[in-house]
């Protein structure tokens, strides 16, 4: 299962063949997981494309769909749904609070490094 899984994520021309004839002989097996694959890949150009105007509508599809943890993903979305929108929609971004934040991280371990290894 691991080996399908791990080959869901990724787009088909990305597999080799091989990979790509086991994922399609998987999908092809259970529909569920097929369903899910393809809600999978919808949600994904969602993010990549930022197309919050079709969120709504990939939501019902994931709803009607009744898988039960898709579902739940769903359902958590609608209740943030405001904060969603605005991820997808604004062009803003914590690059350089992250940046700063892992900076001061290697610091301190540096110092807790040094401090172990000179009795500081």
């Amino acid at each position: 299962m691991r080996h399908v899984t791990a080959r869901l994520p990724r787009q088909p021309t990305a597999l080799i063949e091989e990979d790509r004839a086991g994922l399609k002989d998987a999908l092809a097996r259970c529909p569920e997981l097929d369903t899910a694959a393809g809600h999978g890949r919808d949600f994904g150009e969602i993010l990549t494309d930022r197309l919050d105007c079709t969120l709504p509508t990939w939501i019902s599809a994931v709803d009607a769909s009744q898988l039960p943890d898709l579902t739940g993903f769903a359902v958590h979305l609608l209740r943030d749904f405001d904060a969603v929108t605005a991820g997808l929609t604004l062009r803003w971004s914590s690059d350089s609070i992250e940046r700063a934040v892992n900076r001061i991280k290697k610091i301190k371990s540096t110092d807790k490094l040094a401090s172990t290894c000179y009795g500081r």
